[in-house]
């Protein structure tokens, strides 16, 4: 039964990540020990970080030593610090050869991941002189543009945006030292390939250029391959494996009682802080309506909402003022929340990737999570796809009140898993923090550092 299920104590075993055979002096690698001045590691600290995650600790030396850098890792692994911090340390150490130029670009697929981006850059370098501004849709372009007049070294933006105000003029890219795409499979999803690339044609062709997708798809990869050179490799936790912390719960339900088991699901206490992803826009806002009706606080964020509806929505949820947030993925891909106790999949996901990305909102810095999947019977080719990929049964809950009249599947037959080494996690060690910095490659993508500039390696 669903109440008994999320209410019931799990002891799962020892974390293990992938991480590409990690050494062990690896994991006892300190941010102290990665040639970052004392400013950012002041920050660092503050923060309460005192060792990088995986993908910290392996991006961060090629980066600052201005290598390319093609970074493939799930959500909540610690990545945007992984390109952030190297990009700072660089702007600390060489000087800007043209005042009010922009230096650095970051591209993102959404307002959220962009403003919680610019975010790190605050955050890490509040001890520096080094200034960011975020741009986006959404909202009024003046405030941007007179934050833009104030000569940003760090711009973070969306494409569209920064589509328009190139085309008016506004912004210039001719002075880019360093470009970062993040998120690039959600980019790709969302269809700013023809965007993306009408940037690139703009930016120089002496740059470093970190590269960051959550999944590796044949399209991803011929992306990469257009804008890096003689990139660094780095994969923490392969698209195909999950979170293991997450304990996967699956029902079978049909559309009309899917609202009903999860008035019924949310009745439990531990359901303290509920991540809810809907497919459709119209779908979110429908189950919101109806949560409410049931007394239950729920806000929704689309890309329907106004981004002023999407922030009051998140910071609600970040606070605990509300309890649930329903989402769809494109909206999702922003959303960086510690603390989220369960995710429900209302709808299963057409593409399995996708679904390791929801599920890792939960379990993030070491703790534990369950996520929770309701399928009806015209998901089920959905749920054999998301099986296939993790290499695991979800756990079947049988008996709640809104079981499918329609018989279960036969259990999915598990692709075999090869090539699966696992390195043990490093219990009492906190991870660090959610941004990083780039690396970049040297040849026509090259950026040059200036003699005596930046660490030396």
């Amino acid at each position: 039964m669903v109440r008994e299920y999320l209410l019931s104590t799990f002891d799962p075993p020892p974390q293990e990540i992938t991480i590409n055979q990690p050494t062990n002096s690896e994991a006892d690698i300190r941010f102290d020990d990665l040639d970052l001045s004392q400013p950012l590691l002041d920050a660092i600290r503050r923060e309460g970080y005192i060792h990088p995650t995986p993908i910290q600790s392996r991006a961060i030396p090629p980066a600052l030593a201005g290598r390319d850098l093609l970074g493939c890792a799930q959500t909540g692994t610690g990545k945007t610090a992984a390109f952030a911090l190297p990009i700072l340390q660089y702007l600390l150490d060489n000087p800007p050869r043209r005042r009010s130029a922009i230096r650095t670009l970051v591209l993102t697929p959404t307002r959220e991941l962009a403003a919680q981006v610019r975010e790190s850059f605050v955050t890490y370098g509040r001890d520096t002189r080094v200034r960011s501004v975020v741009i986006f849709g959404g909202v009024g372009q003046r405030p941007q543009e007179v934050a833009l007049r104030r000569g940003p070294e760090v711009l973070v933006a969306t494409p569209g945006r920064l589509l328009d105000l190139m085309q008016q003029g506004i912004i210039s890219l001719e002075h880019v030292e360093v470009f970062v795409l993040d998120e690039a499979d959600r980019m790709l999803d969302m269809g700013f390939i023809h965007d993306i690339k009408k940037v690139v044609a703009v930016l120089p062709t002496e740059r470093q250029t970190l590269f960051f997708s959550a999944t590796m798809p044949n399209d991803i990869t011929g992306l990469a391959a257009s804008l890096l050179t003689n990139p660094v490799r780095i994969a923490v936790d392969p698209p195909e494996s999950t979170v293991d912390r997450i304990q996967q719960g699956l029902c079978f339900v049909e559309k009309p009682d899917k609202v009903d088991l999860l008035i019924h699901t949310l009745a439990a206490p531990h359901m303290t802080r509920v991540l809810v992803f809907s497919r459709t826009k119209y779908g979110a806002d429908k189950i919101v309506n109806k949560l409410r009706r049931a007394k239950i606080d729920a806000q929704a964020i689309h890309g329907n909402k106004s981004q002023g509806a999407r922030t009051r929505a998140l910071d609600a949820f970040k606070s605990g003022a509300t309890r649930v947030l329903v989402a769809t993925d494109i909206a999702a891909r922003g959303i960086d929340v510690e603390e989220i106790s369960h995710v429900v999949n209302f709808d299963l996901p057409h593409e399995p990737e996708v679904y390791i990305h929801r599920i890792g909102r939960t379990a993030r810095a070491g703790e534990d999570g369950i996520a929770l999947s309701f399928c009806m019977e015209s998901e089920r080719d959905d749920l054999t796809a998301i099986e296939r990929l993790i290499g695991r049964h979800l756990d079947r809950i049988d008996g709640h009140p809104f079981c499918s009249d329609v018989p279960p599947p036969p259990m999915t037959v598990l692709k075999p898993q090869r090539g699966r080494g696992r390195a043990p996690s490093q219990p009492g060690r906190r991870p660090g923090p959610e941004s990083g910095r780039p690396g970049g490659g040297r040849n026509r993508n090259r950026r040059r550092r200036p003699s005596g500039g930046g660490p030396q390696r």
